[in-house]
């Protein structure tokens, strides 16, 4: 008693004093106290967890559980890939239960398996209560900024009321991007031949050519231009993502966000540099709409057609176009970034992780393509056919199950939540850990981690009315992913042109490593043998 009255003291008569007192005070409050209020709040309600370190939390356990997990390749060409990419969930779910608590650094994190909690904490009932945290923001700043995957509240209300219509189901098909992703897979089938051909049955590795051409198509169908003109986009998104991985590993440490450091030089470099670009592109786009023509001709129809009038908008009302949330160029510029990312990246993934599958499952390769011919004949999918595309969509789903693009669905309560008979503290992280769901026994069989797409067929039994919850690759409620609809009609496409045009065979030469960098990826590339079924 007698020290805190001397602080006060000393305080009262040296403003300096008292402005490092407070950041002190506001230091131990978010790096200790309000954590470890939380861990005894959900304590109290027999949620336990492995006992944090200050500061650290239980970070260490984390980062070396995953070292060593990850350090060699997996010795078979296993999918049971959780224990992998998740031995501290193996671990403290095997202690404490599958509800547990742990600190991430300072940030308190839920782990959240119950898919009855999961399907309504992600309900539109709770959009606005949660979101991203200070920690995922704060990581992920200069790599995709303000963009819709990192707003929260009325700002992502607004983002997503703006960016939703250029990805839905109808307008995918109405707008002509089905015929852009044709043509562009098109491209990718005669490189794809030349390599074949060239190498003469040699090996080609199909994961670079997916991210090529997902790089296409997103560039063609959403920002008017082509992979070649943006590639340099994607580079720079490319390094910014595995710098922004390696940087962010050091925010549970107060202030870490102001300490130089080689990461955060280079980010910041990287990320001036792909905002110049972006900036540019953005500055042509207008360019060409002020010499007269109409808007809608001019910026076309795309995602960037929409966040340029809506800019457009706002400066026409002075500011005010679309309220306190209006699109600027900064905000345009994030979208793109997010766009750009999220749009190649994970399509990507999927096609790539899809292709590895069928590479060794050859049955369900020639199941799928006897439908492709069936449907779509001598001709590239329409928008018609790709409705009658089972086959491919239960193979789609089943990679997804297997390898879903991101293995974590995070989401912080910005105020205290009742969910269940669970009392959940405001500041506290719900980390639903997608992988783990969707490799769960209990709820899709003994043989979860086996690629059988039967289990996506027409009519197939469904677990539980929960089960909304179960199948997670693109998040659910209010704010699952916009781009869902076109990703799978971006899949379809050019899965069914790629069996119309080879058979593949996975390479002796694979290596199975599946790794978390932002997102699940072979960590070797996928090298396949193509062989041509027709000119």
């Amino acid at each position: 008693m007698a020290v805190l009255v001397s602080l006060m003291v000393i305080a009262a008569s040296s403003p300096l004093v008292a402005l490092l007192l407070r950041a002190a005070w506001v230091t131990l409050s978010c790096y200790w106290l309000t954590p470890m209020r939380i861990r005894r709040a959900m304590a109290a309600q027999g949620v336990r967890g492995p006992p944090p370190r200050p500061l650290v939390g239980n970070l260490r356990e984390v980062s070396a559980l995953v070292a060593r997990a990850t350090a060699d390749d997996m010795p078979s060409l296993s999918h049971d890939i959780v224990g992998r990419l998740m031995p501290h969930y193996v671990l403290w779910s095997g202690t404490y239960g599958k509800l547990f608590v742990y600190l991430y650094g300072s940030e308190p994190r839920l782990c959240l398996t119950d898919t009855a909690l999961i399907k309504e904490f992600l309900s539109s009932k709770y959009a606005h209560a949660t979101g991203k945290s200070w920690l995922q923001r704060q990581g992920t700043k200069h790599f995709i900024g303000g963009g819709l995957l990192m707003a929260n509240g009325a700002r992502w209300s607004h983002q997503r009321h703006v960016v939703a219509p250029a990805f839905m189901a109808d307008k995918l098909k109405a707008r002509g991007r089905v015929g852009r992703m044709v043509e562009c897979t098109k491209q990718a089938i005669r490189e794809l031949r030349d390599v074949a051909a060239g190498r003469r049955g040699e090996e080609v590795e199909i994961g670079a050519h997916m991210t090529r051409l997902t790089g296409d198509i997103i560039s063609r169908t959403e920002f008017n231009t082509s992979y070649d003109t943006g590639k340099r986009i994607f580079l720079l998104l490319e390094h910014l993502q595995r710098l922004t991985s390696r940087s962010s590993r050091h925010l549970w440490i107060p202030g870490s966000q102001y300490f130089p450091s080689k990461y955060r030089r280079e980010i910041r470099r990287l990320n001036g540099e792909l905002e110049a670009v972006l900036m540019e592109s953005i500055r042509r786009s207008r360019e060409i709409a002020d010499e007269g023509r109409a808007a809608a001709a001019t910026y076309g129809r795309g995602l960037l057609a929409m966040l340029l009038s809506e800019m457009e908008e706002k400066e026409k009302n002075g500011g005010g176009g679309g309220g306190e949330f209006s699109y600027d160029a900064q905000l345009v510029i994030d979208e793109c970034k997010t766009f750009f990312f999220a749009g190649h990246e994970t399509s990507a993934l999927l096609l790539t992780w899809a292709i590895m599958l069928l590479a060794t499952n050859p049955a369900w390769q020639e199941k799928a393509r006897a439908e492709v011919a069936a449907v779509c004949g001598d001709h590239p999918p329409s928008a018609d056919h790709l409705s009658k595309l089972t086959v491919l969509q239960m193979i789609i789903q089943e990679t997804l199950r297997l390898y879903p693009p991101a293995t974590l669905l995070p989401r912080m309560a910005f105020e205290d939540i009742q969910l269940g008979g669970l009392r959940l503290p405001r500041g506290l992280s719900v980390w639903i850990p997608v992988l783990a769901i969707h490799h769960d026994e209990s709820i899709w069989g003994p043989d979860a981690h086996e690629f059988r797409p039967e289990r996506f067929a027409p009519g197939a039994r469904r677990p539980s009315a929960a089960g909304a919850a179960r199948f997670l690759p693109f998040a659910a409620g209010p704010r699952n992913c916009v781009g869902q609809a076109y990703a799978l009609v971006e899949a379809k496409v050019v899965l069914a042109m790629l069996l119309s045009a080879f058979r593949f065979a996975i390479s002796d030469n694979y290596r199975h490593a599946p790794e978390n960098v932002l997102t699940l990826r072979p960590k070797h590339g996928v090298p396949v043998h193509l062989r041509p079924l027709r000119p």
